[in-house]
Parts: C-alpha cells; sequence; structure tokens
C-alpha cells in the first residue's frame, strides 16, 4: 500500500514479473477493497495470488520509532512477518524507507556478526554495472561498518552477479592511501588484511561508471547523495535530448534515423530498469522500491528479490561472513 500509485503499481509490477517468472506466488497485504478489484483485471496473477487484509497503513511521514510501536497491524509489517515465519521467501516494498528498514531489522534481525544491515542497489556502468553501498540506511559510519558492507557487497556480487572474484573498493576523494577520513584509511587497512576480499583501495566517483569496480561502499549519507545525483543527471540528460532533436525539422529527422540507438540509451539510463535496493545484512530477504517507481520499476524489484532467492544468497554471505573472521 506504500508509495505512489498504490496497490495499481504493485500488482500491475506483480503481474510483469510473472512473465518472467511464472513459477512465482505472491501475498498482498493491504485493504483488500483497493486490491481485489485491481488484481481481477489480471487473471494469471490472481490464480498464484493471496489477500491479507488489514487497513492499517505506515504513513510516508511516519518516524521509524512511531511505525515500530503503532504499526504492529500494518500492511508492511504482516509483509515482512510473512518472511520470519516462512509463509514467503522474501518481502518488497515501496513504503517508507525509515520505516521498512527499522521494521525489517526488528523482525528478520541481522547475520551472526553483522551490526548494521545496508541499503544496497546495482548501478550500470560502461561494462557491466556494479553493486553501490550504503545508500541512505547508516548516515553515520565507522570502519567496522564499512568492512561489514565490503563482506556483504562481495558476496552479493558473487552469488547474484556471479562475478568470482568481485573487485572492492572504498568511495574517497582520492586514490592515495593518505586521501580521506581517518575512518576510511583505518576501513581499508582492514580489508587488505582480509584474503577473501579482493579489495583494489580508494575509488574516486568519477571512476565509478569505467568498470573499475564491482562493489563500491560509502557510508549512507555520502551513497545517498550519489545515488540521487545519478538520478538526477539521468533525467537531465533526457531533457537535453528531447530539447535537441525537437529544435528544428533537420534535428526531427536525424531523431528518425537514430531512434534505435536513442531507445537503447534511455533503456540503459531509464532508473526503472535498475530499481530494487537491498537491505543486505539481514537474515531474510527485503527489497526496497522507489515509492515514485512505475509498474516496470516495481516489476524489477521483484525480480531482485526473485533472483536473491534463486541463487541461495543468504547460504552465500554466511560463508564469507564465517571466512572473514577466520582471516
Amino acid at each position: 500500500m506504500g508509495g505512489d500509485n498504490a496497490p495499481q503499481k504493485n500488482i500491475e509490477g506483480a503481474s510483469l514479473a510473472l512473465f518472467s517468472y511464472p513459477g512465482a506466488k505472491f501475498i498482498f497485504f493491504g485493504d483488500k477493497e483497493k486490491i481485489n478489484p485491481i488484481l481481477s483485471k489480471y487473471p494469471n496473477l490472481k490464480k498464484v495470488s493471496d489477500v491479507q487484509h488489514t487497513l492499517n497503513v505506515v504513513s510516508d511521514t511516519a518516524k521509524p520509532s512511531q511505525a515500530l510501536r503503532a504499526g504492529r497491524n500494518s500492511s508492511m509489517r504482516l509483509a515482512i512477518n510473512a518472511v520470519h515465519e516462512g509463509k514467503a521467501s522474501a518481502v518488497v516494498s515501496s513504503g517508507n524507507t525509515g520505516a521498512y528498514m527499522a521494521m525489517s531489522k526488528f523482525v528478520l534481525k541481522t547475520f551472526p556478526g553483522i551490526h548494521r544491515p545496508a541499503i544496497a542497489t546495482l548501478i550500470p556502468s560502461a561494462t557491466s554495472e556494479f553493486v553501490a553501498m550504503d545508500l541512505g540506511a547508516n548516515i553515520i559510519c565507522d570502519a567496522k561498518n564499512l568492512v561489514q558492507f565490503s563482506i556483504l557487497g562481495s558476496a552479493y556480487a558473487k552469488s547474484v552477479l556471479g562475478i568470482s572474484n568481485p573487485r572492492v573498493g572504498i568511495l574517497n576523494v582520492g586514490e592515495e592511501e593518505q586521501k580521506g577520513l581517518p575512518i576510511l584509511r583505518e576501513a581499508a587497512d582492514k580489508l587488505y588484511e582480509k584474503k577473501d576480499i579482493n579489495f583494489i583501495g580508494f575509488v574516486e566517483a568519477d571512476e565509478l561508471f569505467t568498470g573499475v569496480v564491482d562493489v563500491v561502499v560509502t557510508d549512507g549519507f555520502t551513497g545517498n547523495l550519489v545515488l540521487k545525483t545519478i538520478e538526477g543527471t539521468a533525467k537531465l540528460i533526457k531533457t537535453f535530448l528531447t530539447k535537441a532533436f525537437s529544435s528544428s525539422l533537420r534535428s526531427k529527422i536525424g531523431y528518425l534515423i537514430s531512434k534505435p540507438a536513442l531507445q537503447y540509451l534511455s533503456k540503459r539510463i531509464n532508473p526503472s530498469h535498475y530499481n530494487g535496493a537491498i537491505f543486505l545484512g539481514l537474515n531474510g530477504i527485503a527489497i526496497k522500491s522507489h515509492g515514485k517507481t512505475d509498474a516496470v520499476g516495481f516489476s524489477s524489484a521483484i525480480s531482485v528479490a526473485i533472483d536473491m532467492m534463486q541463487y541461495d544468497f543468504k547460504a552465500s554471505v554466511i560463508k564469507m561472513i564465517d571466512d572473514a573472521s577466520s582471516s
């Protein structure tokens, strides 16, 4: 029930995901009077879906502490409970991020040895895509947090992206070892000592999209700023191209000629195709969809959840945590 245009986009997104994952099953938590009429428009989805009714919804303005106290019967909390109780394999929500993280951590707990979960997502690069984290869950981090994020990000890149030895870097203002905050240098020193992590050192922001790293780690404050800047830049590029190709008759003809290439570019930089941030570090799969995303974006978030299930991400993380503790 969270995010813009809910539950329409959530249900439509599930219908789109069902085409790619025909074996999937869904449980929708929320107001059945709003959900059922929409669900009836998608017969194939309705056959594999269940609706759990509740009128309690976490508002976009609710503080995490408030949501924990008053949202025990909310659609968000019941969906998270379903994962904890084994009734669902993963939860996907486009609702209040702070409340969602607080509830998920309270119900699902973190993996042994992991103090804080982090928000991670995939971002396109010139060669493929990379894992970026933390994107807002932890505004202030210490060196231990950054090391744990590196372990989680490496495990995700290995299990879901299929990268055998993912390159991990810490976002910094320079590549030199003496650059940056003491916390960053301390985290780097610890990561260099871990044989199971392919740590390549510090990475500057302008290098992220060159394909130099598979995982980039930073604190939630910096990560969220980077993510929002990327989203804004993508929108700016689209605006510039639209204005350029509509500026004259010659430009419009040029657009028709280059339309296939422009459609490819639009798909590559469309945030909807990369929607679905992961709460890494939780003892369960919880995926956060952007609140303003469309049905395509919500479908992408569902795809992330299913991929994590199929690649048994939990087992991969536990193994890496055990290996890191012994190294």
